[in-house]
């Protein structure tokens, strides 16, 4: 076989199998360090072997017999691994056992749950959720992760060895949760799941190279969990949410890295595709009873936006009204000032301004820029021109993102160019 062509096939594999080989191992070697190793040595010997004798017909199947085999050749050759072979062979994983069980596909979806939920304990920090969940579900390299969250390798490679070392000595589990606390917990994977995409998401608008790999890993996330959990209303919400998000990330940013607001994108450059999934899911989430989820409501309202073919034709009535559900089913100062917005396009400046105001007035969001920015959009449709400088200057000064900041300059300068007595 050409071995360029077997090299592609590798890459592929990798990309596509590395964490479900992973998962897999962890849960027959019992230990986390020496699963990775094993991983690696098992894709360093299909580099080295597969040119001569081809990609086999079950390549997971054959990296796991591989790994597994030389992660136990280690340990019979460290005396001090001593006892765990025996616990191995005790428990049936010796160096002959038969590894046809591996191409069962729920074992394999049983293995990839197992590790989700490890990586994102909530005995561990929620900087180590993310990072392990990049580095081992996903199978992005310790740069890759480091580069996304613009960090050192060498740093983010100690925040990946202490979260292992927690797992190890805090004795957290390898397996998924008892059913009465799932949901609990499946919450926290997703929460995981969505700060990875919203991580990119923002990168986008910061011109960072990193934003679509993060999307693109936060969506394989969600249909993987889609895949492993079928028929669940938050899992589709979010892969929903996400997909709808995702569709308009090429409009959001012109090629000079200025922001476009959404009712100025070009939306003939939105992922029809990316759009029709979602959709369709969104459909699928909101259509099962008992289980309504904040992420599928807020895919909802991201449908609303995405169907209207332009701002003059988005139904603000019923974004407002899913608001008013999310604000019941998931109390949170930037929904509420994500309201006030919507508001404002059915209601008028002056109520959101009342709103906006009652959040200021309870300490929420102040640090939030955006929250200053619709204040000021609200005072300049009021013509209040002078306070609305003030709060877009406000806005300015927490605004971190050149493009956002190069907005708001742009807005102050538009008021202060307007005539005079306006």
């Amino acid at each position: 076989m050409n071995p360029s062509v077997v090299d592609q096939a590798i890459d592929e594999i990798f990309r596509r199998e590395a964490g479900r080989v992973l998962a897999t191992l962890i849960r027959l070697l019992g230990d986390f360090d020496l699963a990775e190793e094993a991983r690696q040595e098992a894709f360093t010997a299909a580099i080295e072997r597969w040119p001569a004798i081809g990609v086999p017909a079950n390549p997971s199947a054959w990296l796991i017999s591989t790994g597994r085999n030389k992660a136990i050749d280690k340990i019979r050759r460290d005396v001090v691994f001593r006892t765990k072979v025996l616990d191995l062979e005790a428990a049936g994983i010796g160096m002959d056992s038969d590894v046809a069980s591996e191409d069962d596909p729920t074992i394999f979806g049983d293995d990839r749950l197992r590790l989700i939920f490890t990586c994102c304990h909530p005995a561990l920090s929620s900087e180590a959720h993310v990072a392990l969940t990049l580095r081992e579900v996903c199978g992005l390299t310790t740069q890759a992760v480091a580069r996304a969250f613009l960090l050192s390798e060498e740093t983010m490679a100690q925040r990946l060895v202490r979260a292992k070392r927690k797992i190890r000595d805090a004795g957290i589990p390898y397996e998924t949760p008892e059913p009465h606390l799932f949901n609990q917990r499946i919450q926290g994977v997703l929460a995981v799941v969505y700060g990875v995409f919203t991580e990119g998401y923002a990168a986008t608008v910061g011109s960072r190279l990193v934003d679509a790999e993060l999307c693109g890993e936060a969506i394989r996330l969600g249909r993987l969990l889609d895949e492993l959990l079928p028929m669940n209303a938050a899992v589709m919400g979010l892969l929903a949410l996400m997909l709808l998000h995702d569709a308009r990330r090429p409009a959001r940013v012109t090629t000079t890295g200025d922001v476009v607001l959404l009712e100025d994108q070009d939306r003939k450059v939105w992922d029809q595709a990316k759009i029709d999934e979602g959709l369709s899911l969104v459909d699928s989430a909101l259509s099962m009873s008992g289980q309504v989820s904040p992420y599928a409501v807020q895919a909802a309202i991201a449908a609303l936006h995405v169907r209207a073919a332009k701002k003059e034709e988005t139904d603000w009535p019923q974004i407002v009204g899913l608001y008013e559900v999310l604000m019941r089913l998931q109390p949170n100062p930037v929904i509420e000032l994500n309201h006030a917005v919507a508001v404002s396009m059915v209601d008028g400046a002056a109520r959101a301004l009342d709103l906006v105001d009652s959040l200021a007035a309870r300490g929420l969001v102040s640090e939030y820029h955006l929250l200053h920015a619709a204040r000021g959009q609200f005072l300049q449709s009021l013509g209040r021109l002078h306070e609305a400088r003030e709060a877009y200057g406000a806005a300015l000064s927490l605004a971190s993102l050149e493009p956002e900041r190069r907005l708001l300059r742009a807005r102050i300068d538009g008021i202060v160019t307007a005539p005079s007595g306006s």
